[in-house]
């Protein structure tokens, strides 16, 4: 055998070994972690933290019935979840069962409930009006799904993932800001249902244990700021 050949088999031998490495589309779902890592800090200006009242919050948006609400207007008694979700990302889609049954049950328990979708239609078709129309009647949304037209609501929450969740307590601040829960593709598999738990716990006027967590989902596709 020659210097050269076996130089080469080598070579081959140890690319052979080597860990395969997969790269994911940047929308692609992915296993969470079994625990999700605290989120940091919201540098976003003006962006909702705990304990701090909902930005933007008497800023008027087309729900999915035809009729302009606030997050004001779907306020509750005992408190206000917003989601920031759209129609088109694989990761809502992986949650969007839950998200609907989450939210139907808040309602149920005095917790107002609005669905905004801050996305652009321009990047991704699907996030059109008529799409979050039929996306809202197949899931059995009995909350408002709700267009920001213009992204600044999403903006002014420090919001950048779809789906991401905040909820606020019966006096208006924010108790809880994060993801759903900690396993996207498997709800039997899920260890920590994070925003279930948080609800029911401003249902009942109970201090949430677990006030942020890390949001997963697909970077917000926000629309060109507005020429002044």
């Amino acid at each position: 055998m020659t210097p050269i050949r076996f130089s080469s088999l080598v070579f081959l031998a140890a690319l052979a070994a080597m860990p395969a490495v997969a790269v994911a589309h940047p929308d692609a779902p992915a296993k969470p972690a079994d625990k999700a890592s605290p989120a940091p800090a919201n540098e976003a200006t003006g962006a909702a933290t705990i304990g701090q009242p909902a930005p933007m919050r008497d800023v008027k948006m087309m729900n999915v019935n035809g009729k302009e609400l606030s997050i004001a207007d779907a306020a509750g008694k005992n408190g206000t979840l917003v989601f920031f979700i759209c129609n088109h990302c694989p990761w809502v889609k992986a949650w969007q069962t839950r998200i609907a049954a989450i939210g139907n049950a808040a309602l149920d328990q005095g917790v107002g409930v609005i669905a905004i979708n801050p996305n652009d239609p321009a990047a991704y078709p699907e996030d059109d009006f008529d799409t979050m129309v039929a996306r809202a009647h197949q899931l059995g949304f009995k909350f408002c799904y709700a267009v920001d037209a213009t992204s600044e609501i999403a903006t002014s929450f420090g919001a950048s993932h779809t789906p991401e969740a905040f909820l606020f307590d019966a006096s208006g601040k924010l108790v809880y800001h994060g993801a759903v829960d900690d396993n996207a593709k498997d709800e039997s598999a899920v260890k920590h249902p994070w925003l279930k738990q948080a609800v029911s716990a401003v249902a009942k006027g109970k201090p949430v244990s677990d006030a942020e967590t890390k949001a997963m989902g697909c970077s917000i596709k926000f629309r060109a700021p507005r020429s002044s």
